[in-house]
């Protein structure tokens, strides 16, 4: 299972493709009806980023789809805390 954070207007899309070809998804929002709605669609919904990371295996991947800016600085610097060495981030 992948874990997935941002369902805009790039990422809701993502998740649905994925979905599509039968990869297991983990997906987290600020806004949860995203949450919900993508959950509609087979994926496993996270309202916090702390459930999305629990919901993950051991060796944990996490795709990050959000703006290029302080948001994702953000983002990474709150994963990296609750991630380890050989955990891997995509942004």
């Amino acid at each position: 299972m992948i874990g997935f954070i941002g369902l805009g207007r790039m990422g809701f899309p993502m998740v649905q493709r994925l979905l599509k070809h039968n990869l297991k998804v983990a997906a987290f929002n600020r806004n949860p009806e995203k949450v919900i709605e993508i959950e509609k669609l087979g994926a496993v919904p996270a309202f916090t980023v702390e459930k999305l990371v629990a919901l993950l295996p051991e060796r944990k991947i996490i795709w990050l789809m959000l703006p290029a800016d302080k948001a994702t600085d953000t983002m990474i610097r709150n994963l990296l805390n609750l991630l380890k060495k050989d955990d891997i981030i995509i942004d």
